[in-house]
């Protein structure tokens, strides 16, 4: 819809939603990091300790979006600045910068509701309650259509708002998300171990074992997830520098990249519990061939979305009010994207086997230490010293993550992650 709007509204919020993509996945490395802890719990039928994961998520999720908060008030003209160095049209990047800004201010309120959504979301698949969180998501993104709808162009009597009428639509889906995970989990506080609720907020106290576990455990993961973050904003900001017109296209391709991708991405989050539970109630015997199992199935799903996604490159694009270089520049983007597609598939399944046995710093190596020391290393060096097209420079960006994955594979062969973690829990001393 804010595509319709026009180039600059849709480089704007584009290029804001990369700055929020950073802190969504350091909220998500650090929800993780006790999420480790919460699956294996939930495999040992430890309320206690599923409780104790649960409030740290919390707190931790709050402290977290406090500090991007503050960054993205105070600097935000700075980071938006960073995507508009390329050559192009003054007046478009002058457009871009004050759309950025509008939108990312009013989307700075959802950030709260949203790291408390993740924190209950997150703890209730960890109990196997995988379709609450989905109905959530659902009942948020038809509130966040609807209400894009009215307020992005002004309709039944609303004030045609465009991107801020965007921005205030999601952030009511943020709360409603937030409500409605409050509620049933607040309902079905007494039945089995949806009662870690209770009391979940009595005291802000956590086992010393569990607090040092998951700093231990989770820091390396969530710094990853923030490197890796940063990594991939770092290649955006790269590729920008060979034109305006790359910003919209990536756009695109993005946006349509991680709905098709959401099919293989959530499958590593539910191998990641799966492994979880069954090295907490230490079922290691055949985990091995769950683990293959789960990989493979991932891979053949890439595969299908990969083909679907290459069909849909050639008429998404035109769907969106821009001009026909960057909807050449979208189809092309999205049809390299997809050739990258199975290679991703293998980083994300075996990453979150590797990390559901606590092999966090191995996951860092193998994640963010592979983006910034390979990924972006290469992009820099063949975007700034060679005259060679951002085709092939996307390309190769895009080839080199199939590396990562045949990495990821050798290491869960080697099965260094078949670790249970919570055996040695301590839950007397309490920080």
């Amino acid at each position: 819809m804010v595509g319709s709007l026009g180039t600059a509204e849709m480089s704007g919020v584009s290029v804001a939603n990369q700055l929020f993509f950073v802190f969504n996945l350091a909220l998500f490395g650090m929800v993780s990091g006790a999420g480790i802890f919460g699956a294996q719990y939930a495999g040992n039928k430890d309320i206690e300790g599923i409780r104790n994961a649960f409030r740290l998520k919390v707190i931790l999720g709050i402290v977290l979006t406090f500090m991007f908060c503050w960054a993205f008030a105070v600097e935000n003209e700075l980071l938006i600045g960073l995507y508009l160095k390329g050559d192009g049209d003054p007046s478009l990047a002058a457009d871009t910068l004050f759309y950025a800004k509008k939108y990312m201010i009013i989307m700075l309120l959802g950030l709260y509701p949203y790291a408390v959504s993740q924190s209950y979301s997150a703890t209730l698949r960890e109990l196997g309650q995988t379709k609450v969180p989905m109905y959530a998501s659902f009942a948020a993104v038809g509130f966040n259509a609807v209400f894009d709808f009215i307020l992005i162009f002004g309709k039944f009597g609303a004030p045609r708002l465009g991107v801020a009428g965007a921005a205030i639509a999601t952030v009511g889906a943020r709360f409603l998300e937030m409500i409605i995970l409050i509620a049933w989990t607040a309902k079905h506080r007494n039945e089995g171990l949806y009662s870690f609720i209770n009391k979940a907020f009595k005291s802000l106290k956590v086992p010393k074992t569990l607090f040092k576990g998951v700093i231990e455990k989770g820091t390396p993961l969530m710094l990853n997830e923030l490197l890796w973050a940063l990594g991939i904003a770092r290649l955006s900001q790269l590729y920008s520098l060979r034109g305006m017109d790359i910003v919209p296209a990536q756009s695109i391709s993005t946006t349509f990249f991680n709905l098709f991708a959401v099919i293989f991405i959530s499958m590593g989050g539910a191998i990641g519990i799966i492994i979880g539970q069954k090295l907490g109630a230490n079922e290691t015997v055949g985990i091995m061939g769950v683990a293959k199992k789960l990989v493979a199935l991932s891979f053949v799903l890439s595969i299908g979305t990969a083909i679907l996604f290459i069909i849909s490159a050639f008429f998404i694009p035109n769907l969106y009010n821009t001009t026909p270089e960057v909807k050449h520049l979208a189809t092309l983007f999205m049809i390299i994207a997809a050739s990258g597609m199975p290679g991703d598939s293998l980083c994300n399944g075996t990453y979150f086997i590797i990390r559901s046995g606590g092999k966090t710093f191995i996951t860092f190596i193998m994640d963010s230490g592979f983006i910034w020391i390979v990924c972006v290393a290469i992009a820099a060096i063949l975007i700034n010293y060679t005259s060679l097209s951002i085709y092939f420079i996307y390309f190769v960006s895009q080839i080199l993550n199939y590396i990562k994955g045949f990495i990821g594979v050798y290491l869960v062969k080697k099965k260094i992650w078949i670790n249970n973690i919570i055996d040695d829990k301590e839950k007397v001393n309490e920080c």
